[in-house]
């Protein structure tokens, strides 16, 4: 606890600062007598619980791109911790800034809900045993606001098609509001994520009427009886996300999987999804959850089963001129130019031609000082490379450009730019960096990186997360450092380990990073045996390649389910779980018949499901009544 009078900011580094001198006077003492190191919050367990009485000034949500070095990484877990601690009460805060009282039943209990689950486990052994009735599936539910056109739905919708019906029972839970029906005419062309998943899906639950009050949420969702509840929220989507709702404990096992990637805080959340890479067990002190691995890479992604997804092509299709409209999949990045007409600002565009193009499609909120000066410096060691932006935000980029204007005119004081040509000089670094409009359509936008980006460099420590699944399925390999604790800066380190591209993460920092970057730009030999090996992963079928093979990563995901299930019924301590694909890197994987195989099975599952509940519906009247 902490007084509430003091200011959080100041609290939160008075707490971190005086752990910090307890533990480097103790490592001072162990280094003087030879053995070493005393603490690490990278190899010891958690550190001491908070317990907040008002959040910290600083969002988690914002956190994930603070460039914070190793030694105060934890300090993001500790604003995830406020947040998850005041989750509950900010929820029941009233406009007239009272607060509303906790119905004394909540938090459900886990103990009652263990004990009652055991008991009904046990009856359904016996009727295995009696006549043998198979058990019954896990009753497992997704809640989060996304379940519209967001990121999240874009990546995981096609999980819920290759879900074993004999295994789970799948309910979602939507806070969020459907898409317009003329943003799905016109902008999406008539597909609609949302309904794909209410067609795929055993039920389909809009709570929207339950908007304002976790309480009654958690409450017609503990009435449910499941035994799993996975949020894809986390701290994302703040305004839409159901605050509140884990604290009050609906369900007996809960678990945080793919929009947040960063530890909750909180003690009612039980696991979090992820691999061996991205959160390593010497980083468990950076989390309060306990780690659910997946093989192959923790982060879904349906590029390689939605039809609407283009593949890349080992060659690109030439242009027909140099002055022919830009179309999705003509022309190379060099000759689109990321759409500029003077893409290297030079004078005489007939004589000179782009030679790589380096992009970023993220948000400016991810790149920081450190990060686009290692840009600069990448662009003036390739010679007529230029850099390819997403205008996002359109406010930023006159921000953007005086930064560059400012970090080039350093580096150029006392430079002799007369031996320079126009495109190396650090004053013209500027003219080599364009910017592309935002794009609607998330197929084209996808599709765009396949046509206009030679390689992508990742930010960091907030890494491309949805961009980087399009960009490396349009058949462009990033570059990313691998130097990093958070969770959100090891995503595209396991991509890469996962895709055998491990020469391009960067374990030793920021001038490795620019070095692998500048390899590519300047070694065309090596920049397409990259490329190539990338590309054909994403075409590789009979089996497909492990990580983008969506049936592969859901019966994994179910093992995984499965496993921490059956913990919580044996009453064992929970504890990191790891599933292990035992059917080996290949030969496990989903071939065409497979994947046809699943998806029948669960529609026909379904199908019958849905007779079950129609025949018990006729039973009864319009007034409920027998």
């Amino acid at each position: 606890d902490f007084d509430e009078n003091e200011d959080d900011d100041h609290y939160l580094s008075y707490r971190y600062d005086n752990q910090h001198n307890e533990r480097k006077r103790a490592d001072e003492a162990i280094r003087a007598a030879g053995i070493g190191h005393s603490h690490d919050h990278r190899r010891q367990p958690y550190p001491p619980i908070i317990h907040w009485k008002r959040s910290t000034s600083v969002h988690p949500h914002m956190m994930l791109g603070y460039p914070l070095d190793d030694d105060h990484s934890i300090l993001k877990r500790y604003v995830s911790e406020s947040m998850a601690g005041m989750d509950e009460l900010r929820a029941r805060l009233r406009d007239d800034g009272t607060i509303a009282d906790r119905p004394a039943d909540l938090p459900y209990s886990v103990a009652d809900m263990r004990e009652a689950f055991l008991e009904q486990h046990r009856r359904h052994l016996l009727r295995r045993e009696r006549d043998g009735t198979p058990l019954p599936p896990i009753k497992v539910g997704f809640v989060s606001s996304g379940f519209n056109s967001k990121a999240v739905l874009y990546l995981s919708q096609d999980l819920f098609r290759f879900f074993d019906p004999e295994l789970v029972e799948i309910h979602v839970f939507s806070t969020g509001a459907p898409d317009h029906p003329q943003f799905i005419r016109q902008t999406m062309r008539g597909v609609d994520w949302r309904q794909r998943v209410i067609d795929t899906v055993d039920y389909f639950h809009d709570v929207r009427e339950f908007d304002g009050d976790h309480i009654a949420l958690a409450r017609f969702i503990h009435d449910k009886e499941l035994q799993i509840l996975i949020e894809w929220d986390g701290y994302a989507r703040q305004g839409e996300r159901a605050m509140g709702l884990m604290a009050l404990r609906p369900c007996p096992v809960q678990i945080l999987h793919q929009e947040f990637l960063a530890t909750s805080g909180a003690q009612y959340v039980d696991y979090i999804v992820t691999d061996r890479v991205v959160s390593p067990v010497r980083l468990e002190g950076l989390y309060t959850e306990k780690f659910l691995y997946l093989p192959h890479h923790f982060f879904s992604k349906g590029h390689a089963v939605q039809a609407e997804v283009v593949p890349p092509k080992m060659e690109h299709v030439p242009k027909e001129s140099s002055s022919a409209e830009f179309r999705l999949g003509v022309g190379s990045p060099q000759e689109n130019a990321c759409l500029a007409s003077n893409p290297l600002g030079g004078n005489d565009q007939d004589e000179q031609a782009v030679s790589f193009v380096y992009c970023n499609f993220n948000k400016f909120l991810k790149n920081n000082p450190e990060t686009m000066r290692s840009w600069i410096r990448i662009l003036q060691n390739v010679p007529n490379s230029i850099l390819c932006l997403l205008e996002n935000p359109t406010e930023g980029i006159p921000n953007l450009r005086q930064f560059v204007n400012d970090v080039t005119a350093e580096e150029g004081n006392g430079d002799d730019d007369h031996d320079r040509d126009a495109t190396t000089s650090p004053s013209n670094i500027n003219a080599r960096i364009h910017f592309l409009p935002w794009e609607k359509n998330p197929f084209d936008h996808q599709q765009r990186s396949h046509s206009l980006c030679n390689a992508m460099l990742d930010s960091h420590p907030y890494n491309g997360h949805t961009t980087a699944q399009d960009a490396l399925y349009a058949g462009v390999p990033i570059v990313t450092r691998s130097d990093g604790d958070d969770m959100a800066s090891r995503v595209t380190t396991s991509s890469n380990v996962i895709l055998s591209l491990e020469e391009l993460n960067a374990y030793n920092g920021i001038e490795e990073y620019e070095n692998i970057a500048i390899r590519l730009g300047n070694d065309e030999e090596f920049f397409r045996s990259v490329r190539t090996k990338l590309i054909e992963t994403c075409l590789q079928t009979n089996p497909m390649h492990p990580y983008w093979d969506v049936p592969r990563y859901v019966k994994n995901f179910e093992k995984g389910l499965v496993m921490v299930w059956e913990n919580f019924l044996s009453g064992e301590k929970t504890d990191h779980v790891e599933v292990r694909d035992e059917d080996g890197w290949m030969e496990g994987g989903t071939t065409e018949e497979e994947l046809v195989r699943r998806e029948m099975k669960r529609r026909e599952m379904r199908k019958l499901r849905r007779l079950v509940v129609l025949d018990e519906y006729d039973k009864y009247n319009d007034k409920g009544e027998l």
